[in-house]
């Protein structure tokens, strides 16, 4: 992996443990949700940070929650990564 590959791998890490913070029920309402914002990379490379929750199969279920950084001018090179958070049972 090179130095840009590195770069965007880690801020898309550091996205997703962000978008990761809320559980389940704080976010049980508000999925499907998405949207995209403008930041840095831990190296100072502008960026764009997309960040959707997703029903992972069946409303009411788990919810996928998925990262993509991309420079503005090459979505198809920026990382991708997903988590799952899993449906609390209550």
């Amino acid at each position: 992996m090179d130095q840009f590959e590195t770069d965007m791998d880690a801020a898309a890490r550091e996205e997703i443990d962000r978008a990761c913070t809320l559980g389940w029920r704080q976010l049980r309402d508000h999925t499907p949700w998405g949207d995209t914002f403008e930041g840095f990379t831990p190296e100072g490379r502008a960026v764009c940070f997309e960040r959707s929750y997703l029903w992972e199969g069946d409303p009411g279920g788990d919810i996928r929650v998925e990262v993509t950084v991309y420079e503005p001018q090459a979505y198809e090179d920026g990382v991708s990564v997903v988590r799952t958070i899993h449906r609390e049972t209550a």
